[in-house]
């Protein structure tokens, strides 16, 4: 019997690729980006349908990422363009959601600079378990990184070495902060 899949997103390209009317990407950054469907288990222990948008060049490593995720079955969220009504944009509410994204054209936070996500050069995973930890700030408010809990990336976790093999980043890593929903391959 066929499994049953829950469709999550389904946008058009028109709205996946919406531009932000407060934060208007270049469109030679738009043009780079693609819209991908993938298929995923999430919390519920059902396979679910959603969209990652990533630039074009990144395509294949995140389908041998969900492929991987599928076999392993690692739970998500929820994989949902940020463009999506019920986020418009907002990477807090995206997070607090627990919600996987890619494509963002916005800053680093606590910067004027660009985040790879700008480049849909990023891809963020739960989000809400993999919080952003800087000092005394983590975002989204009110995550806590928990590694014992299902859903919660850890440095021996087969999706940070997939991501390694493909030659992708993992923020989780980095000394100044933590960021273990984030991975990033800085693309020239």
């Amino acid at each position: 019997m066929k499994e049953v899949v829950i469709v999550d997103s389904a946008l058009s390209v028109t709205e996946a690729l919406r531009q932000n009317p407060t934060s208007r990407c270049p469109l030679e950054i738009l043009a780079q980006q693609g819209v991908i469907p993938v298929r995923y288990y999430s919390f519920d222990g059902r396979l679910h349908q959603g969209q990652v948008v990533m630039d074009k060049r990144l395509v294949e490593d995140i389908h041998r990422v969900f492929v991987r995720l599928r076999e392993e079955r690692f739970p998500l969220q929820s994989v949902i363009p940020i463009t999506d009504p019920r986020f418009a944009w907002d990477d807090i509410a995206s997070m607090s959601a627990n919600n996987a994204s890619g494509f963002n054209y916005r800053t680093i936070a606590g910067t004027t600079r660009l985040s790879l996500h700008a480049y849909g050069q990023a891809i963020d995973l739960n989000p809400l378990f993999n919080p952003y930890i800087r000092a005394d700030l983590v975002q989204p408010p009110g995550a806590v990184y928990d590694p014992t809990r299902l859903g919660t990336i850890t440095a021996d976790s087969f999706l940070v070495q997939l991501f390694d093999e493909l030659g992708w980043e993992w923020g989780g890593h980095w000394e100044d902060r933590k960021d273990y929903q984030h991975f990033q391959k800085k693309l020239s």
